[in-house]
């Protein structure tokens, strides 16, 4: 199957398998582990922060991030539709009893300053008090612009607020922008890096932050049961994907253009400039949206289809793979072409092909 859905569905290659298999462990919970630290010192140096945390899920990566910077009443502005907000299933407000208090999202991705600054309540007992500003990057594929992150960081310094970034795909956005990842993550207090999406490691993000920060978050990582064993297995996997998978991600990012101008020569429209990093959204008539999935499963693609479809490349679908995809959605908009398409006829013409 050619698979569109997400990044998240990336398989460890052989030879991060073969690197899996021949790990060095230890017990990581006593701190023995010897590839469990060996990536957690790679990881800081790579993110410029003093420490990592090695974490089974980027869900439970943002909770212990959320639960380190905040008490409970305390409050966290983020994104409407942020990752950590809309899609881990309330775990800072459940688990925390940390309120969010969410603000809608411009179009590029960034959290408007002057909203932020409106939401901020005042040092009064009546309300909860902001202690940290979240931001996501990339968000909808979008990298953040630089001077963006400037004043965010020179704005929270200045309203005396935390800044966490979750930047399960910073390194789509660090490569998107030809910068190191310190130049992005020299303007947070913390951030997450998600291993298992388009750098392919099968488990795993981590939580990057100073030495102090990390030492408390430790403890909560074993409070919400995220302390592990013979965790060099999964350690491995992820230091392979450091060590192989970053640049290679501008590939991904070079095929979802030429998939965007694709569709576009064909009569998709494709949402917004086309795409930044490794996603592209594209609107899809109602009466389309309903067979297309349907219609891409049984040719052997995967898509989320629905009338905005979100389209993601990553390191398991080759140029190849995306022609296969141009063509056959060609061929399904010349069906859907059909005089009456809408009608139960047609839509077996659909399906049958």
């Amino acid at each position: 199957m050619i698979d569109l859905r997400s990044d998240t569905v990336t398989r460890p290659s052989k030879a991060m398998r073969q690197a899996m298999a021949d790990a060095a462990v230890g017990d990581d919970v006593y701190g023995d582990d010897p590839s469990v630290n060996q990536l957690e010192q790679e990881a800081a140096a790579m993110s410029g922060k003093e420490a990592s945390l090695f974490l089974p899920t980027g869900t439970q990566a943002n909770l212990v991030a959320l639960l380190t910077h905040c008490q409970r009443g305390d409050e966290y502005i983020v994104g409407q539709r942020a990752h950590n907000y809309m899609f881990e299933a309330g775990g800072a407000a459940v688990l925390g009893s940390i309120q969010p208090q969410p603000i809608d999202i411009a179009p590029d991705g960034t959290l408007p300053l002057e909203t932020v600054a409106s939401v901020i309540k005042p040092d009064d007992f009546h309300f909860a008090q902001a202690r940290l500003l979240c931001l996501e990057n990339t968000h909808n594929g979008k990298a953040l612009p630089l001077d963006y992150l400037h004043q965010a960081w020179a704005f929270t310094r200045k309203k005396k607020l935390a800044l966490h970034v979750d930047g399960a795909r910073i390194f789509n956005a660090a490569v998107a922008m030809n910068v190191p990842l310190t130049t992005l993550t020299q303007y947070c207090d913390t951030l997450t890096i998600c291993l298992s999406k388009g750098l392919g490691a099968p488990v795993g993000s981590l939580l990057c932050g100073s030495a102090e920060y990390i030492k408390r978050a430790r403890r909560w990582r074993k409070m919400v049961g995220g302390g592990m064993r013979q965790a060099g297995i999964l350690a491995q996997g992820a230091l392979y994907a450091l060590h192989h998978n970053v640049e290679r991600l501008r590939e991904d990012h070079d095929n979802a253009s030429w998939l965007a101008q694709r569709l576009e020569d064909m009569g998709v429209e494709v949402i917004g400039s086309g795409a930044q990093t490794n996603m592209l959204f594209v609107r899809i008539p109602a009466n389309e949206a309903n067979q297309l999935g349907p219609w891409m499963k049984q040719r052997g693609v995967l898509i989320n289809a629905g009338p905005v479809t979100r389209i993601v490349t990553h390191l398991d679908v080759s140029k190849e793979d995306l022609q296969r995809v141009a063509e056959l959605w060609g061929e399904f908009k010349r069906l859907m072409a059909v005089p009456g398409s809408g009608s139960g006829q047609a839509s077996r013409a659909i399906y049958e092909g």
